[in-house]
């Protein structure tokens, strides 16, 4: 498997979680349970994000990708995640819940940002074989058996 394929795929549960606190957290009046989504959201979203950092990016970048769109990737990546830090650190309902909901939004616009450039950008520089072994390392990282 290509690790495009791979990461597309946590994308895909990353957009129904995404759903699921845009629903819920408008009407939420508990800001210990909007710290605990934004918590959630964060082991998953800063774990997904290291892997594309240190196994993606790194190869891209050896592929001659231009590297302000690896930075903006990788810059993103840490302005996500301190959206999601201040959503855990405040007993501040409404600051909370508005951090937690522009990480959100803040990371859709970012998936967009890789489904459309920087993954397609991968598949024509670097080519399947290299991705596949990209792909063998996500899998070994993720703890998950390809045949």
């Amino acid at each position: 498997m290509k690790i495009t394929d791979a990461l597309l795929g946590e994308h895909g549960a990353f957009y129904a979680q995404f759903d699921r606190l845009e629903e819920q957290l408008p009407g939420c009046r508990d800001v210990a349970e909007v710290r605990e989504q934004a918590a959630l959201l964060a082991s998953a979203l800063v774990s997904h994000a290291r892997l594309e950092d240190e196994l993606l990016f790194p190869a891209m970048a050896r592929a001659n990708a231009d590297p302000g769109l690896l930075e903006a990737m990788e810059a993103e990546h840490g302005d996500i995640a301190d959206r999601l830090s201040r959503a855990q650190g405040t007993a501040d309902l409404t600051l909370a819940r508005n951090e937690l909901l522009e990480a959100v939004s803040m990371a859709r616009d970012h998936f967009a940002k890789e489904e459309r450039l920087a993954f397609p950008l991968a598949d024509e520089l670097m080519g399947a074989p290299v991705l596949q072994d990209l792909g063998a390392a996500w899998a070994a990282r993720r703890d998950v058996f390809l045949a």
